[in-house]
């Protein structure tokens, strides 16, 4: 069985996160990954506290295994569910879309592990300075918010430039994938869009659906003119959105446009008004199955792509 020292960092028995995915990352999907020896991720996403502690507290009920929270640093309660987080002494912090020096230091008194998500060399080593514990280098193939640069190109950059383990997320869909992100240097994977299929995952099954019919050109980046452009599937809001984006529409009427866009999509499964987010990854993803089958699946398929990578050089 493939182990990294990302698993006894963070005491899980894969070397694998599952996305904090907004609207869509519970605390029964995050039970469902630990249990089932990843590390699951439950979203703050734009929530306040009192909703995170509720999961939290959930999730707790359902696993004993180590779980993590993902703060989305732009939302308005940040700084409320980083205390939260602290308070309920949760095992790991990931944190995305900035910077989250302000709130490691309260993390770090609390024996919380930070992993950052981050999209640049720089914001890695920034990061580690700060004492992050490990960082997720996400490559532009990612689903929701994305950087520039792929991960093919990122996570060795990374690499070098940090002497805390490198987590790959972006374009990983199976045990190949993962296989090649430890060849890049990384010493564990993050998937998102994989786990949207997974039986414990509570988004609208039109959401799934899209995501089981999905090629390899389904996807689209938008939001590049605003300084935050996210990765969703091609559908007719994300259209609409990109047309708009490319027309004379003030920045304050496009951001609006957006607005209640993924929960459309993730709760109600709204395929007209919906922002569906997922990674290029989506076109290889065919059935929907249980989280730890999953994970066995993949890392199975690592082991073997990894022993038997010396059949292509001579």
């Amino acid at each position: 069985m493939i182990k990294t020292p990302v698993c006894d960092l963070f005491g899980i028995e894969y070397p694998i996160f599952q996305g904090g995915m907004a609207w869509i990352a519970d605390a029964r999907l995050a039970a469902a990954v630990s249990n089932g020896g990843g590390l699951g991720i439950i979203s703050a996403m734009n929530a306040g506290p009192d909703y995170l502690r509720e999961q939290i507290r959930a999730a707790r009920e359902m696993t004993d295994k180590p779980f993590g929270v993902n703060i989305m640093l732009m939302s308005p309660f940040a700084g409320e569910v980083a205390a939260v987080c602290a308070e309920e002494k949760v095992a790991v912090v990931t944190t995305g879309a900035g910077n989250p020096s302000k709130y490691m230091p309260i993390w770090l008194e609390a024996g919380i592990k930070v992993v950052p998500v981050i999209a640049s060399v720089a914001m890695a080593k920034m990061v580690a300075r700060a004492g992050a514990a490990a960082v997720v280098a996400e490559g532009t193939e990612s689903g929701g918010h994305i950087g520039e640069t792929t991960t093919l190109v990122l996570v060795p950059q990374v690499a070098d430039a940090v002497d805390i383990p490198v987590i790959a997320a972006g374009g990983i869909g199976d045990g190949r994938g993962v296989a090649a992100c430890f060849m890049l240097g990384a010493q564990g994977v993050q998937l998102g869009t994989r786990f949207l299929v997974a039986a414990e995952c509570p988004v609208h099954e039109n959401y799934k659906k899209k995501i089981l019919a999905a090629n390899d050109i389904a996807t689209i980046a938008t939001g590049r003119r605003l300084g935050h452009p996210v990765r969703s599937l091609k559908t007719p809001f994300s259209r609409r959105y990109a047309k708009a984006e490319y027309s004379g529409m003030p920045d304050e009427e496009l951001e609006q446009l957006a607005v209640g866009a993924l929960k459309k999509a993730a709760l109600e499964g709204d395929e007209e008004n919906g922002c569906f987010l997922a990674g290029q990854v989506a076109g290889m993803i065919r059935r929907e199955q249980p989280a730890a089958d999953i994970i066995r699946e993949i890392f199975e398929e690592a082991e073997q792509v990894l022993k038997g990578a010396g059949r292509w050089v001579g």
